[in-house]
């Protein structure tokens, strides 16, 4: 299930990017903010694009499994984020509002943030 998250999250990205996206899932199971399972998080309403727009449902390619397999194994290039967004296709304020230089990592097209 992770796999195919990461797959229709950031299947245009690095594989940096695609164990960011991984990383963030788990960072969320982890934190007390967001349900405590991988199902959970993934299927949060409005949580994950991939979900809403079904792209989920597409076969992920080897890269995704190695992705995810990495953050479990503990590689978190984001330093621990709970959000992320690309700043050219999102439409979220709340999420551009969460952004600053401070906190805000930069990995391929997508900008993670705490």
């Amino acid at each position: 299930m992770m796999a195919q998250a990461v797959h229709g999250e950031a299947r245009g990205e690095d594989f940096v990017g695609k164990i960011a996206v991984a990383a963030v899932i788990l960072n969320r199971v982890n934190s007390p903010q967001f349900p405590n399972t991988i199902k959970e998080v993934i299927y949060q309403p409005r949580a994950f694009t991939c979900v809403d727009d079904e792209q989920i449902s597409l076969k992920p390619n080897l890269d995704a499994y190695l992705a995810v397999s990495d953050a479990i194994l503990g590689n978190d290039p984001t330093r621990g984020c709970l959000f992320y967004m690309n700043p050219r296709t999102a439409t979220s304020r709340w999420m551009r509002e969460r952004i600053s230089a401070e906190t805000a990592t930069t990995i391929g097209n997508h900008v993670f943030v705490p």
